[in-house]
């Protein structure tokens, strides 16, 4: 069954499916790509080397940080996302979007607009403070139109299938509208100061208030950053090794753990704070067990390529969709060890986190959409890529960037949680905050060395799919061969 419906995807032209908001979301995913690992890269280089601040309050670390989470979550991943869901769900479904393309292009200003908005409101010091969640409340009305226009072209989509068979991406996909948009609601529940004020107030308060921001932030990672693109992996994977799925039933099984384990673990977030102490055992408990799930589904990505591992050597799209799958595998063991009360105490509020947290949204979440687009925009613009080798060059230099990056991160937080509880033989601290602080720099300098290595190849690929775009065709007729593979 999932043989026949992914592979029978590959009928069809431009004319019967909507490429063009593909084609408009694939070119700001490289645009928000850039512009959001350049202040990556920039943030980075200011904690290394304060100088970089300039005196400028626009551009403090305080200031440009959300930007940067913003602009690479929302504008280059969310970007990411639509155009492969759009993609996916036209291709696995045999029809066209549902609502025309009015819905569809208001999906795209909507969504562009918003994430603009938000990184120009940070700069100038308008913000909720809120982890992933930064956007003023006019700002959070907006996104939930785009969102609801969103939910109704895709399950409007899905209603008017050709195909009686739902393939399991489009499963991943609309968890991840639905779940993030329960998310949103009850996050950005706010109170403004006035009528015409961007400042506002949470409606929760103290503890709860935590705990409602760390449920949405952790599955916000669960459900953006993960089910959405493990839809992703489930089409992409297959569709460039040639293979099906290597087992469907396990993907299945791997899709309702997921959804049932990941919406209770956030509070693994605030171990030793004012939470029940039993609250953060029970999200812990659950972060153990997403292990199994998390683990199934690489597992189930990499085995698709039973039979076709010689394409490794020569198909360099393929390396970068296996090595994210690895860093899903290892972000995903390393999230629930540092779950554990005992770790938790020696890693939170360290760089240890940091690097975790890159390690899966630069390993997984930015390397499987390096590989997804690779496949998708010679297929949407009627053409082949301009040049395999400056892929190739991309993979090496994101590969490096990203081992620079969480090795630095690595070493100096668990080096920071052992300095910062050090005790001397009368009972004292060891160490001062300052002094850690010296001893964190040449990590600091390499993590936004790593980031350099990363941006760079973000710059690459954008220079490789300019070009490919140039000699490309929009015309329905022209290289159907290729945008049937």
């Amino acid at each position: 069954m999932a043989t026949a419906s992914i592979a029978s995807a590959g009928v069809g032209t431009s004319e019967q499916y909507n490429y063009d908001i593909i084609r408009k979301f694939a070119i700001m995913t490289l645009i928000w790509g850039a512009i959001g690992m350049f202040v990556g890269v920039y943030i980075a280089s200011e904690l290394a080397f304060p100088f970089l601040n300039f005196d400028s309050p626009y551009i403090t670390f305080g200031r440009l940080r959300p930007v940067h989470t913003s602009g690479v979550i929302f504008g280059f991943g969310g970007s990411a996302l639509f155009a492969t869901s759009y993609y996916v769900v036209q291709r696995t479904c045999q029809a066209r979007l549902f609502g025309g393309e009015g819905l569809a292009n208001f999906t795209f200003w909507g969504w562009q607009a918003a994430v603009a908005l938000s990184a120009l409101g940070y700069m100038f010091g308008y913000t909720q403070a809120r982890e992933y969640a930064e956007m003023t409340w006019p700002v959070d009305l907006l996104i939930l139109f785009v969102w609801v226009a969103y939910l109704a072209i895709y399950v409007g989509t899905l209603l008017k299938r050709k195909q009686p068979h739902i393939y399991v991406a489009n499963w991943f996909y609309l968890a991840f509208i639905l779940a993030t948009a329960l998310l949103h609601i009850f996050n950005n529940l706010q109170v403004p100061v006035k009528l015409f004020s961007l400042e506002s107030y949470s409606l929760f308060s103290g503890t709860q208030d935590a705990m409602t921001q760390w449920w949405y932030g952790h599955n916000a990672v669960g459900f953006f950053l993960t089910a959405a693109f493990l839809g992703m992996m489930y089409y992409f994977v297959p569709k460039q090794a040639g293979r099906p799925v290597y087992s469907y039933r396990l993907s299945i099984l791997h899709f309702w753990a997921i959804i049932f384990l990941y919406m209770w673990a956030g509070a693994h977030h605030l171990h030793w704070t004012a939470l029940p102490d039993w609250t953060g055992t029970l999200a812990a408990t659950f972060s153990i067990m997403l292990l199994l799930p998390s683990w199934g589904g690489m597992i189930n990505g990499i085995m698709t390529l039973s039979g076709a591992w010689d394409k490794l050597r020569t198909d360099p799209v393929i390396r970068f969709l296996i090595v994210a799958l690895s860093f899903y595998g290892m972000s995903t063991f390393e999230g629930p060890m540092m779950s554990l009360k005992d770790v938790n105490a020696l890693s939170h509020y360290t760089d240890w986190t940091v690097g975790h947290v890159h390690s899966g949204a630069l390993g997984w979440v930015a390397m499987i959409t390096f590989g997804s687009m690779y496949h998708l925009v010679p297929r949407i613009w009627n053409t082949q890529m301009y040049s395999l080798r400056l892929i190739n060059v991309h993979f090496w230099l994101a590969t490096i960037g990203v081992l620079l990056y969480i090795t630095a991160m690595w070493i100096s937080g668990i080096m920071q949680g052992l300095m910062w509880r050090a005790f001397d033989d009368f009972g004292n601290l060891q160490y001062s905050f300052v002094e850690s602080v010296a001893q964190m720099h040449p990590f600091y300098v390499m993590r936004a060395l790593g980031g350099v290595f990363f941006l760079t190849g973000m710059i690459i690929m954008c220079y490789n799919m300019f070009r490919t775009i140039r000699q490309g065709s929009t015309a329905a007729h022209a290289g159907l061969n290729v945008a049937a593979a």
